[in-house]
């Protein structure tokens, strides 16, 4: 639905009328300041004409098995985003809890919950994000000591926290981190000249992403697996 008529409906107003509370300002769409009235709405939005809540809106929480080449973004001019991948209804007031690199697949999520979301990518809650990475060379024993001690980023000028590396076969292991730095798995390898070739994500805290899962495809999460990251006051 166009905000227009929404508010046109709630409000019980001609279209001149919601269109001069819109041009105004007066409306926000999750909690922003909307003034084109052919914006789309859906349940999922919260709406507001000036302090009156119009509309509390329904939290929306979704699960995505993210493909390779596919952007974690809203918008982009170059590349799809995973955005494009959900029914329009969906997409308004919706952002990515967090975020994976273009060439990298697996578990990412989506919400139009802002506090959830921030209790998921805040360093201070330190939610454990699981990857499996592959390389062009072998890994050894010595990078389980260096991610445990942590490698230095010139660039920033930090050390990255203490990181958990499990060796599944020479080329192969499984990398727990509690922060989320650019680029960051590929540069820790980086720090050994050992380029990564593919890199999965496959849990984040407790979340483990559904097998059922074909890369691009999505569903809803569960209330219980909502719950596995409680937020509070």
């Amino acid at each position: 639905m166009r905000l227009i008529n929404f508010i046109r409906q709630r409000c019980q107003l001609g279209r001149p009328a919601a269109r001069a509370l819109i041009v105004a300002g007066r409306v926000r769409v999750d909690q922003r300041v909307q003034c084109d009235g052919g914006y789309r709405v859906t349940p999922y939005n919260l709406i507001s004409l000036d302090d009156d809540c119009l509309q509390q809106g329904t939290p929306l929480y979704l699960m995505m098995h993210k493909p390779a080449g596919v952007v974690s973004a809203t918008e982009h001019p170059h590349h799809p985003t995973v955005i494009d991948r959900l029914p329009a209804e969906y997409r308004p007031g919706l952002h990515l809890a967090g975020r994976l690199d273009l060439t990298t697949t697996g578990l990412l999520l989506l919400t139009n919950d802002g506090l959830w979301s921030k209790r998921l990518s805040r360093p201070e809650h330190k939610v454990a994000k699981v990857y499996r990475v592959t390389t062009a060379l072998p890994i050894t024993d010595d990078y389980v000591r260096q991610f445990e001690e942590g490698i230095y980023f010139a660039y920033e000028g930090i050390t990255t926290a203490p990181a958990q590396l499990q060796l599944i076969d020479p080329f192969n292991a499984r990398l727990t981190l509690f922060e989320g730095r650019y680029h960051q798995v590929k540069r820790m390898f980086g720090f050994f000249d050992n380029p990564v070739v593919a890199l999965h994500r496959e849990r984040i805290g407790e979340l483990v992403l559904d097998p059922v899962l074909a890369p691009g495809q999505y569903r809803p999460l569960s209330e219980a697996e909502i719950a596995l990251f409680p937020v509070t006051p």
